[in-house]
């Protein structure tokens, strides 16, 4: 069982920034992507960005330019730094994890996800 957990979530005025950190609870090169996803009231999740280990990142339009995602994999942390903040920002920030392994030969994809981290953005 993989267990996520996010921190750095707060209030922030616009313009500002935020650092949010997801800590994992095994080596984040194990897994095939890890990404931060965000939730708004009564809107869907939606991915902001991703990491595909050896590969490189993905980003959503909306964030482009402001935010950075990277991982340390001595403390097993990814990382989502967050800049020239917006009230379109405000959300609850998810991390998640994808894991592929491979069982009797069969390959089988997990997906686990942290509890979530709130940020407001307000002045």
């Amino acid at each position: 069982q993989v267990q996520l957990v996010e921190s750095g979530g707060g209030l922030v005025q616009p313009g500002g920034s935020l650092r949010l950190s997801c800590a994992a609870s095994r080596s984040i090169s194990s897994f095939y992507s890890m990404g931060w996803y965000r939730q708004a009231p009564g809107k869907q999740r939606d991915s902001v960005a991703t990491l595909i280990t050896g590969v490189g990142t993905n980003y959503a339009d909306s964030v482009k330019g402001r935010f950075t995602i990277s991982s340390d994999n001595a403390k097993n942390t990814l990382a989502l730094q967050m800049n020239n903040l917006t009230s379109e920002d405000t959300a609850d920030y998810y991390c998640k994890a994808v894991l592929r392994t491979v069982v009797r030969g069969l390959a089988q994809r997990s997906e686990y996800w942290g509890q979530g981290t709130q940020v407001t953005v307000s002045s």
